[in-house]
């Protein structure tokens, strides 16, 4: 698969040169605060999983999102590896993916990369992959993705009640999707 690239955020495919920064940003609690893992990964239990990971279909592979960082001794620009995204669940009947998504470098928290980055994604699988459907699964009290995830063009369809128990208390996870219809007048909107 070629390289995705937006206006200041790029999707590539993960290297096995990525792993350690993988472990590094899901054993950050800030990070994994919304993910669902809650056990420490250890660089093997990582390696383990990119190994895995290449044995699944391609257009499962997970991405590597980057940021553009421009250097201005030589007008040159260098890409910097933030987070990670991937479609998941891919239903070939009905054309439908679930899709994840994870900013594990806080520096770039809040500054609408995540959002550039679903964006480039979901063009690529409406575009290129032909889904009809794409969807996630959020935790309700994360505000900051659920609010991303509208911008994307993203609607709440439902939820699951009371689904995914930490730190001490039951969350309700809540289903949005968007289809491919939606994501074109989308599209023809915005120009």
């Amino acid at each position: 698969m070629p390289i995705l690239y937006g206006n200041k955020v790029r999707l590539r495919a993960i290297e096995r040169s990525d792993i350690p920064l993988f472990t590094r940003w899901i054993n950050d609690p800030e990070v994994t605060e919304y993910l669902s893992n809650v056990f420490p990964y250890s660089l093997e239990t990582e390696t383990q999983w990119f190994d895995s990971m290449l044995k699944l279909p391609m257009e499962e592979h997970p991405l590597t999102i980057e940021v553009n960082i421009a250097l201005p001794e030589d007008g040159f620009a260098e890409w910097l590896p933030i987070g990670t995204c991937s479609f998941m669940a891919i239903e070939k009947i009905h054309h439908s993916a679930e899709v994840g998504i994870f900013i594990g470098d806080k520096d770039y928290w809040n500054q609408g990369f995540g959002t550039e980055a679903m964006r480039i994604l979901l063009k690529f699988g409406f575009e290129d992959l032909n889904f009809h459907r794409i969807w996630l699964r959020v935790l309700e009290n994360n505000h900051r993705a659920r609010k991303s995830y509208l911008k994307a063009g993203y609607l709440e369809e439902g939820r699951y009640r009371k689904a995914e128990f930490r730190h001490g208390f039951y969350n309700d996870i809540i289903l949005m999707s968007i289809l491919q219809d939606e994501w074109f007048t989308k599209k023809q909107k915005e120009g």
